[in-house]
């Protein structure tokens, strides 16, 4: 498709209105919170009847996923994000797509797609996920200078990372992650759940979700663990995901002395089982852009204790939906913790809070149709 005749079909879109072409990459393997939310959005627009196709490394669990739901998907070289053999799979890709909008959803996809989105005259969008410092350098002002149109962050502490990195304010835009809660419906329900684990109904179990990486906070949790052991509380950690932190997590469960009570589920499907199953669900992140796996919690109305960091602060507020804590702090977190598990009735009160107040801030269609507007509003400076 030409330049002139692209600009034409743009016209065409904003004036009647048609369905879009969106092209999503996503630049990882494995399958977390960014990927469920990918879904969600592409899912979302497929009811809006817009077309998405998904471009991901070959053999990803993204891959199979967007096979298994009738996605257009297409493979695509994203290991190394400086080789020209990854930026050229990019490129090719992109061009036989012929989209209206790329959207970029991760770090590697966002250098890679951005770059390929230029080259082919492309207008691009990226969402940012991580709450990390954005840096001030040379690849920061071609990305968000040349490459992208548009920065969107899934919280405020996001949104304060990539303005503080440089990043023009009339570009930055934040669209909270979303639940689904049809997706949440547990299969199996509390007693059945415990029992394959092999867990009494009277247990104190504690869940956590998340990929096995230092920047979740795993580690503390167990110290935490520990320390409710010595307070005379005796309670499990369900741990579902899995990660490079596996090895030593376990090795330190067992110099703690609750290698028995800390449960490595590895990655599981029945997240919404565990949820149902759990007594309080923890979320111990030193670092976090939102967390979904709190909203998920929140959602099923499960009592959640977080740590405050980055988004988490702004997903959860103290005292009426959660407990947080600072961060890197073991004993806080234990305190939480015993406070919730020792006080059923304060527990149940905070949990009731949960679904309502994911109703009112992290609901799919608003994300969607915020999405919707980004792509229109881009469409509609890249026609003038």
């Amino acid at each position: 498709m030409g330049a002139a005749e692209a600009r034409v079909r743009v016209v065409a879109l904003l004036r009647r209105g048609l369905p879009l072409r969106v092209a999503h990459l996503t630049g990882e393997a494995g399958f977390s919170g960014g990927e469920v939310q990918l879904f969600h959005l592409v899912e979302g627009l497929r009811k809006r009847n817009h077309h998405s196709v998904v471009l991901c490394p070959e053999g990803s669990r993204s891959e199979a996923e967007a096979r298994r739901r009738g996605i257009d998907t297409r493979p695509v070289r994203v290991r190394n994000e400086w080789s020209p053999r990854c930026l050229a799979s990019v490129r090719r890709e992109l061009a036989r797509s012929a989209p209206d909008i790329v959207h970029l959803h991760t770090g590697h996809a966002t250098w890679l797609g951005g770059l390929a989105a230029r080259g082919l005259g492309l207008p691009a969008v990226t969402t940012r996920r991580m709450d990390r410092p954005v840096k001030r350098n040379l690849r920061t002002r071609i990305l968000y200078g040349l490459c992208v149109q548009r920065a969107v962050a899934i919280s405020p502490a996001v949104a304060r990372q990539l303005a503080e990195g440089g990043v023009p304010e009339r570009m930055i835009q934040i669209v909270p992650s979303a639940v689904d809660p049809d997706a949440l419906t547990p299969q199996h329900g509390r007693s059945a759940t415990r029992r394959a684990l092999g867990t009494s109904d009277t247990q104190l179990c504690l869940l956590t979700a998340a990929t096995l990486v230092p920047r979740k906070g795993v580690d503390l949790l167990l110290q935490a663990l520990a320390e409710l052991d010595r307070r005379g509380l005796d309670a499990e950690l369900w741990i579902a995901g899995e990660g490079p932190e596996r090895r030593r997590l376990v090795r330190l469960a067992k110099r703690l002395g609750i290698g028995a009570r800390a449960r490595f589920l590895g990655v599981r499907s029945d997240v919404p089982d565990l949820l149902a199953a759990c007594d309080v669900f923890a979320l111990a992140s030193r670092q976090e852009g939102l967390g979904v796996a709190v909203l998920e919690a929140l959602a099923l109305g499960r009592p959640v204790v977080a740590t405050r960091a980055g988004g988490l602060c702004d997903a959860l507020r103290h005292e009426e939906t959660a407990l947080l804590v600072p961060p890197d702090d073991p004993l806080a977190l234990a305190d939480a913790l015993e406070r919730l598990l020792r006080d059923r009735r304060e527990a149940e009160l905070m949990a009731r809070r949960g679904p309502a107040a994911v109703a009112q801030g992290f609901s799919l269609d608003p994300m969607v149709e915020a999405y919707e507007r980004i792509y229109r509003d881009v469409l509609a400076e890249a026609g003038r």
